[in-house]
Formats: C-alpha cells, structure tokens, sequence
C-alpha cells in the first residue's frame, strides 16, 4: 500500500471491494485468512482486522465460525418511495423472476386476521402462500390474504399462471393504488427456512403489507425476506 493521508484500513478495504466488484473474489468464495492477509499487505493483525470487520458491517463479506471469511452476495436494494413490483424489481436488476406457489386455500378469517383486513369476522378469504425467486434462487415466502368478496372467482390457477397484481388487473379491473409496510427484524422458522435454503432461526426480515384500491383493502400480505438478499432505502422529503 502507498503512503497515503487515508488510513491504512481504508486503503485495504478499497482494495478488497475493487477485487469483488471486478469478480477476482466471487460471491461465496473465501478470502486469505487474516494471517494471509498481513503477509500480502504488509500490515498489522490489528488493521488487518479492522478493515474486515468494516467490510463484514457494510454486507462486502460474511464469518462462518471455524470456516473463515467469504465474499457476500450482493443485496437487492428496495427503494420505498413508490410501489413496486417484485416481479419487475427483479427484472430491473438484471435477474429473472419467478414465483411457485405452494398452497391456495379459502378460509375464513378469524377476528385478528379480520381487523387487519378490514372484514368482519369468519368472513371468506382466499390465503395464497408463495415463494419468490430471482434466477431460481428462493429470496421470499410470501403469505397473501385476499377477500374473496372482491376476487369471487379466484382459484390456484389464476394465481399461478399470471403475477397476483395481473390477476386483479385484467379479471377484475382493480389496480393498487396505494400500499403500507412494516418491517421487523425476525428469524426463519423451520417451514420457511426448507423453502428459502436457510438454517432454522437465522436472521431475516417481517414485512407486512397492507394494499389499496382507493380506499378498499385488497390483499394482506406477511412476507419473510431473506436477510442476507435484502436492503431497503426509505427516501425522508
């Protein structure tokens, strides 16, 4: 490393990110350990040290204990200042999308579910749970509720054959025009975990959504996002 005014654990993590984004590290691959690390660079274990602990906080890299240091994949970063797509979100980034759904089922609502939907109680809904996927790589599980009061003649095949938001567009004429998320740190349950290829109780995010036609609720949504696809970026006026 150069002489140089900027510490030397910047000049080291800058050197890192220019060799993962030119793809000399790839996702997932290891680095040198950070014994290695003080042989190439001529650098303390300390600053050696500090430099990954920087890069591992701006989601550049991953631990596995006992394993060591690998690359990270890169993240999906969702702008919430409008509402969006995930399908055409994905198609922005480059990657195809694609959704498996995994069971369709009427139901009534209970009073929880129901005053969250807007609904009376033991109301009908339909609840569709889906997986999510960017070039065949799970990031999403999704659990949709839907009145079936506003989509009558709903069945799995709609669902399956065409985007949800397609469905309610060209059957039933009724577009979003408005949305609200919540977001919350949680951790994968077991079910969840087989379908997005994590382990049990790893790290990810709850996201609640609740959209609008006008002024009637069309769709509740429970989305787990996997922690280590996702970041979001809130745009504060």
């Amino acid at each position: 490393m150069e002489k140089s005014r900027i510490p030397l654990y910047f000049q080291l993590m800058q050197e890192l990110i220019d060799k993962i984004d030119n793809e000399v590290y790839v996702e997932h691959e290891k680095l040198p350990s950070e014994r290695e690390l003080c042989t190439i660079y001529n650098m303390s274990r300390i600053t050696i040290r500090q430099a990954l602990q920087e890069l591992e906080r701006e989601n550049y890299i991953y631990k596995m204990h006992g394993k060591g240091t690998f690359v990270a994949p890169k993240l999906y970063n969702q702008k919430l200042v409008k509402l969006y797509s995930f399908t055409e979100e994905m198609k922005k980034s480059g990657k195809i999308p694609s959704t498996k759904v995994l069971e369709f089922h009427e139901m009534v609502a209970d009073e929880r579910l129901a005053s969250k939907m807007d609904i009376k109680p033991f109301e009908e809904v339909f609840q569709v749970i889906r997986l999510r996927l960017a070039d065949d790589e799970p990031l999403m599980y999704e659990t949709s509720y839907l009145p079936k009061k506003i989509f009558p003649n709903l069945t799995q095949k709609d669902v399956v054959e065409k985007p949800m938001y397609s469905v309610f567009l060209d059957d039933y004429q009724i577009q979003a025009t408005k949305a609200f998320e919540r977001f919350k740190a949680t951790s994968v349950r077991s079910k969840e975990a087989v379908h997005l290829k994590m382990i049990e109780n790893q790290p990810a995010m709850l996201i609640t959504r609740s959209t609008y036609y006008e002024n009637t609720l069309i769709e509740y949504t429970i989305s787990i996002a996997r922690g280590d696809k996702f970041d979001y970026t809130v745009e504060l006026t």
